[in-house]
C-alpha cells in the first residue's frame, strides 16, 4: 500500500511557486519512489507582499508537479514582529482543523514529517501524528532558541529562552526521530545535557542539499552575460548572497583592502545579491579606495549556477558563531560544491565537509587577515586549486536530493515498522 506522508513547513508556500526548495525535492523523489506525500504550509510568501488567497474554509488545495500543496490559512504580516508571531501562532491554530477535514477526504497519513523553522510546526504536528496515531519525524532546521542565542538576540538566561529550551526539550522526547541538518546534532544534545532523557539514537543528519541535474541544465541554458566575469586578467571570487548585517560583509572587504595593499592586482572579489546592507558598503568602498570589490546586484537564481561555475574560487562567508562546531548545512554552500571550483570558508566548523572532500581552504579564524591569507593561498597554487574543484563537484554528489531522499525513505520506514511492530505487540497481548 502506498503510504501517505504529510510533510509540514510553515514556509514552504515558496516551494510552491518556486518548483523547488528542501520538501518540494524530497516530495519529488518519494514520487518517484511510489510514496504519497502532501505539503501543508501558510497562505502566505515569506518576504513578499503576495499571499494566497483563501475563501470561507481554513485551506486551499493546489498542485505543482503533481505534488498536492494545502495552504492554511494565515494573515498577512510583514518584517519579524508581532505580526509575523501572529502569523505563526494562526498557522499552528488552523492547521488542526485542516488536517481533520483533509483526511476525512483524503485518508489519514501513514507518517507525519514537521519541519521547522519556528517549533510550532513541529509541536502542531507531534499532536497531530498523536491524534491519527502515526509516527512523528520532527526535522530542525533552525535550533530554537539556541541560534537566537548565538546571534545575541536572546540572553540565555532570559525566561523566554528558558521556556524555549524547556519546549525544545519536549519537542525531542516526543519525536518518534529528530532529523538535523548538521552532522553534529548528537553533540548539541549532548552539549545541552539532555542525553540522559533523549534517545540520541534517534537524532539522524540529512543535509541540505543540490539537483545536479538541475544546476547544470540552469548552467547550460541560463548563461549570463557579465564582462566582469569573464573577465580572464582576474581571479574572480565570487561571493553569492543576502548583504545583510548578519552576513558581516564588512569583513570580506577589509581582507580585499588588505589583498589590495600588497599589490596584488588581479584578485578581485565579485559580489552578487542584495540587502539593507548594499549601499553602505558600496559608498565604503568608496570612501576608502577598495577597488577590487564589484558590487553585482540581485541576479534571477537560474543565472546562479554560470555564475559559480566562471568563479576563479567561489567564497563562502556569513558571521560565525558558536553554533558552527556542530557542521554546516547553508543550501548555497551545496550549489559551490556543484559548481566544481575551489572554495574559500572563511571560518572552520566541526564536521567539515570541505576537510573531509579536500575542495577548499578554510581560515583558521574568521578576521580580515585570515581571510586575505587564504584567497591569496587559493589563487596562488592554479593546479592545486583545480583539483580542489574537482573534488568539490565529485562531493556534490553525495548531496545530490535523490541520494538525501533515500535517506529519508530509510527514517520514514524504521518509523513505520516501529510503529506496525508496537501494533502487533499490543494486539497479541490483548488476545
Amino acid at each position: 500500500m502506498t503510504k501517505k506522508i504529510w510533510i509540514m513547513n510553515h514556509y514552504a508556500t515558496n516551494m510552491f511557486f518556486n518548483r523547488g526548495g528542501r520538501h518540494h525535492w524530497f516530495a519529488q523523489n518519494l514520487l518517484k519512489k511510489g510514496y504519497n506525500p502532501t505539503i501543508f504550509c501558510a497562505s502566505t510568501r515569506h518576504n513578499s507582499n503576495k499571499n494566497i488567497e483563501i475563501g470561507i474554509d481554513n485551506y486551499k488545495k493546489d498542485e505543482a508537479d503533481e505534488i498536492p500543496y494545502i495552504f492554511v490559512k494565515a494573515p498577512k504580516y510583514k518584517g519579524n514582529g508581532k505580526q509575523r508571531i501572529k502569523n505563526m501562532f494562526s498557522f499552528y491554530r488552523n492547521v488542526f482543523p485542516v488536517a481533520q477535514e483533509y483526511a476525512k477526504i483524503n485518508g489519514n497519513p501513514d507518517i507525519i514529517l514537521a519541519s521547522s523553522v519556528h517549533p510550532l510546526t513541529l509541536v502542531a504536528g507531534l499532536k497531530i501524528a498523536k491524534k491519527f496515531g502515526v509516527p512523528c519525524i520532527c526535522e530542525v532546521r533552525d535550533l530554537w532558541p539556541e541560534s537566537l542565542v548565538a546571534y545575541g538576540v536572546l540572553k540565555r538566561e532570559n525566561i523566554i529562552t528558558k521556556v524555549l529550551y524547556r519546549g525544545e526539550r519536549w519537542i525531542y522526547n516526543r519525536a518518534d526521530s529528530v532529523i538535523m541538518t548538521w552532522e553534529g546534532g548528537k553533540d548539541y544534545i549532548i552539549d545541552q545535557g539532555w542525553d540522559k532523557k533523549i534517545d540520541v539514537t534517534k537524532i539522524k543528519h540529512i543535509s541540505n542539499g543540490v539537483i545536479i541535474d538541475t544546476f547544470d541544465r540552469n548552467n547550460k541554458e541560463n548563461q549570463i552575460i557579465d564582462t566582469d566575469l569573464d573577465n580572464k586578467n582576474y581571479k574572480n571570487v565570487i561571493y553569492a548572497g543576502s548583504i545583510r548585517k548578519v552576513n558581516n560583509l564588512g569583513m570580506l572587504l577589509d581582507a580585499a583592502k588588505i589583498i589590495q595593499s600588497q599589490g596584488i592586482d588581479d584578485i578581485r572579489f565579485l559580489i552578487y545579491g542584495a540587502g539593507d546592507e548594499s549601499e553602505i558598503l558600496k559608498k565604503r568602498c568608496e570612501e576608502e579606495h577598495i577597488n577590487n570589490v564589484i558590487f553585482k546586484g540581485r541576479v534571477e537564481k537560474k543565472y546562479v549556477p554560470s555564475i559559480l561555475k566562471k568563479a576563479y574560487i567561489n567564497i563562502l562567508h556569513n558571521s560565525s558563531t558558536s553554533l558552527d562546531k556542530y557542521g554546516q548545512s547553508q543550501n548555497k554552500f551545496f550549489e559551490y560544491l556543484a559548481a566544481g571550483k575551489c572554495i574559500v570558508q572563511t571560518y572552520t566548523t566541526g564536521y567539515s565537509i570541505c576537510e573531509r572532500y579536500e575542495c577548499g581552504i578554510s581560515a583558521p579564524r574568521q578576521n580580515a587577515e585570515e581571510i586575505a591569507k587564504a584567497v591569496i593561498t587559493a589563487c596562488s597554487d592554479e593546479e592545486k586549486t583545480k583539483i580542489m574543484g574537482k573534488n568539490a563537484r565529485q562531493a556534490a554528489y553525495e548531496f545530490d536530493f535523490e541520494r538525501l531522499t533515500e535517506r529519508l525513505i530509510e527514517v520514514i520506514e524504521s518509523n513505520c515498522e516501529r510503529e506496525r511492530f508496537s501494533n502487533e505487540s499490543i494486539y497479541e497481548t490483548s488476545k
